[in-house]
């Protein structure tokens, strides 16, 4: 019989989205997968969709012209106030509420360890040229990008980022030893990494890494550690 721990708490997620179908996607895979299964964390996703206005709309233009059109912030507002409703500790600081946009700070690890350490988040995934400003500001959500450039909406950014926290939770890595030596921990990437073959492509492992030597082969990743921060 399989072996299961019991954790303090379940971290829940919910997001907003025009596109339910989405998820869980990837979330529903591998490690992250298994988690879900496991009620390490929860999903609830919300369908824009049906909180549109007369039942069929959700966007309109934007005023002082422009292209494209925005997510009204009477929608928006709807879907969140039910979700309050159902889950009225999301109002607490406990929780991320976060907007995805190329305006917000940018996702790094620091950010995704903050978020782990919550009991979860909401995520409001935006489409077309953007989503009113007035929601974002009544409701205190933090804006976060993925970096400089511009996707479709928030669906590939949420997943990313989810994936990124529930990988931080406890019980989620078999290895936590994994979670101790990874990237960005020591302000450098990780080391490059290498497996069987010990030869390919007349390219070879580094000697150094067949050594035995564990005080040289440690020195040697750190050295290598920052090379490649450099390089990047």
């Amino acid at each position: 019989m399989e072996k299961t721990t019991s954790y303090n708490r379940m971290f829940k997620v919910i997001i907003i989205t025009i596109f339910p179908e989405v998820f869980p996607g990837l979330l529903n895979i591998s490690l992250i997968g298994k988690a879900l299964k496991k009620k390490l964390w929860h999903l609830s996703v919300i369908d824009l969709k049906k909180h549109a206005v007369n039942g069929k709309k959700i966007d309109d233009v934007p005023f002082g012209g422009g292209p494209g059109m925005i997510i009204r912030p009477d929608v928006l507002q709807s879907a969140y106030d039910k979700i309050k409703k159902d889950n009225p500790e999301i109002t607490s600081k406990k929780y991320a509420k976060i907007v995805f946009s190329p305006r917000g700070s940018t996702l790094n690890q620091n950010l995704l360890l903050n978020f782990s350490k919550l009991e979860g988040m909401v995520l409001v995934c935006g489409r077309y040229e953007g989503i009113d400003e007035r929601f974002i500001e009544k409701n205190n959500f933090q804006q976060v990008s993925l970096g400089n450039f511009v996707l479709m909406g928030g669906e590939i950014a949420s997943m990313a980022t989810l994936e990124g926290v529930i990988r931080l939770l406890p019980g989620v890595l078999g290895n936590t030893k994994s979670l101790e030596e990874e990237s960005f921990n020591n302000d450098s990437l990780e080391h490059p990494q290498y497996t069987r073959p010990r030869k390919w492509e007349n390219s070879d492992v580094p000697d150094v890494l067949l050594s035995g030597n564990h005080k040289e082969i440690i020195k040697w990743r750190k050295a290598n550690s920052k090379i490649f921060f450099k390089k990047k």
